[in-house]
């Protein structure tokens, strides 16, 4: 016999229940939204939350229980992991803007001692600027790089995935790869 609930599920939109269904049933989405959403539908369906757990191949209730509590505030964003532990992320969307800056910067051999980036100097240049970051890692500004979509090319030069630099009669060009975002992902 299950406990008296403290915060029961409240009634499902239209909407939810369809994006719980369509998601349960889901091949391409990650198990943790399809084994949540799945929990979430049985208790909607009148499971207490040991059931909805086993149902969804898992083992506690307590786990469910929290889970309903959570979806009540959110909505379907509950379905979604939040950050797992381990440090929190130390730079905001601003500090990352500003590395994307610094990398957009043509540099001078004069002041930053190099006439291409690279990640040391993209370090050095960020740590001793006076808006910049003082504690910024190598690590951390390849990361950026990374997820803005740039790669570092032979020359020594952080450039756009997708696009190159192409010698033609008439000068220099861009050609556009048309299938790059597909391909990063």
């Amino acid at each position: 016999m299950s406990r008296r609930k403290k915060d029961p599920l409240r009634s499902l939109t239209d909407v939810e229940r369809r994006e719980l269904t369509q998601l349960s049933r889901s091949q391409a989405a990650p198990a943790v939204q399809v084994a949540r959403a799945s929990m979430i539908l049985a208790v909607a369906d009148g499971s207490d939350y040991q059931q909805a757990a086993r149902a969804a191949g898992r083992r506690s209730g307590d786990a469910v229980s929290h889970l309903v509590a959570r979806f009540n505030v959110e909505g379907l964003a509950a379905l979604s992991p939040r950050h797992g532990g381990g440090q929190p992320p130390a730079y905001d969307h601003a500090a990352r803007q500003r590395i994307l800056q610094e990398v957009g910067r043509e540099p001078t051999p004069e002041t930053d001692g190099t006439s291409t980036w690279s990640l040391s100097f993209l370090k050095k240049s960020l740590r001793s600027a006076p808006d910049g970051l003082p504690r910024v890692a190598t690590s951390t500004i390849w990361q950026v790089l990374r997820e803005s979509g740039r790669t570092y090319q032979r020359s020594r030069t952080w450039c756009s995935t997708g696009s190159a630099l192409r010698k033609r009669k008439s000068g220099t060009a861009v050609v556009v790869d048309p299938d790059a975002e597909p391909k990063k992902s």
